[in-house]
């Protein structure tokens, strides 16, 4: 495994599937950027869990923190690991959690053990695997979270957009529970998904930056509930307007 120095604020490395880069944030020797294959894929700042950098992890954050109040624990999964910034938050503010991160990318996997404070297991596992696949490893119904959150550089793998994999989602969550999926898009481009998605679920809302100028390329999060009355729009709403990265939900 080789790995290249730039005055200790920038490593990269081989990884399984082309190169990872951890690139620290000028001005803040704690935090850093985990790129992979040039494109960034989480924001960590080491010793502040709760910190989250990315507008779309906030917007998954609050919808988390709306149908499953910090304190209280969940089951969750995390199709697409990287460096597992909502993990760590949600180890944080839902104590006696128990969390599987799966990831393709097996040499990731240990890099990002090594470079992060990453709870360990159980609290977290780190599962390498396809996640179209292993999420029908989890038994029917026993799952609270399931967040897809994996790219093959900027575009969500076919297998993970396919009205099996949605099923399979749907079929893991508990009554009550919530799947949370990260589009790199505008949401008419996330569309085709949006619908093989409501084919699955009771409730289904997509949230987007306020103030989008349209067709602009941006992170959507598509948040698909189990249950039809596991979440309050309007209250959500105001939570996502009025936060550190305002956003708009809509129903979908």
């Amino acid at each position: 495994m080789g790995r290249k120095r730039a005055q200790d604020t920038s490593i990269e490395v081989e990884i399984s599937t082309g190169t990872a880069r951890k690139e620290n944030i000028p001005g803040d020797p704690n935090s850093w950027v985990l790129y992979v294959n040039s494109v960034p894929s989480s924001s960590i700042t080491v010793g502040e869990p709760t910190r989250l950098d990315f507008p779309y992890l906030h917007w998954m954050a609050t919808t988390i923190d709306h149908v499953f109040p910090p304190g209280t624990s969940v089951r969750a999964v995390h199709i697409g690991a990287a460096g597992c910034s909502l993990a760590r938050r949600l180890h944080a503010t839902h104590p006696r959690s128990r969390q599987t991160a799966i990831d393709v990318d097996a040499l990731l996997m240990e890099y990002v053990r090594e470079w992060f404070d990453l709870p360990r297991s159980p609290a977290l596992a780190l599962r390498v695997g396809d996640g179209a696949r292993e999420i029908q490893t989890f038994a029917p119904g026993s799952i609270n979270i399931v967040v897809r959150d994996a790219f093959a550089e900027d575009t969500t793998p076919q297998a993970l957009t396919t009205h099996d994999y949605f099923a399979h989602t749907a079929s893991a969550l508990k009554p009550g529970g919530l799947a949370l999926f990260n589009i790199a898009g505008t949401p008419g481009h996330a569309r085709q998904e949006i619908n093989a998605i409501s084919s699955q679920f009771a409730q289904v809302y997509v949230i987007h930056a306020s103030g989008r100028t349209r067709g602009q390329r941006e992170n959507v999060v598509i948040a698909a509930l189990a249950s039809a009355s596991a979440l309050d729009k309007t209250r959500l709403a105001a939570t996502l307007r009025t936060g550190p990265a305002p956003a708009t939900i809509t129903k979908a």
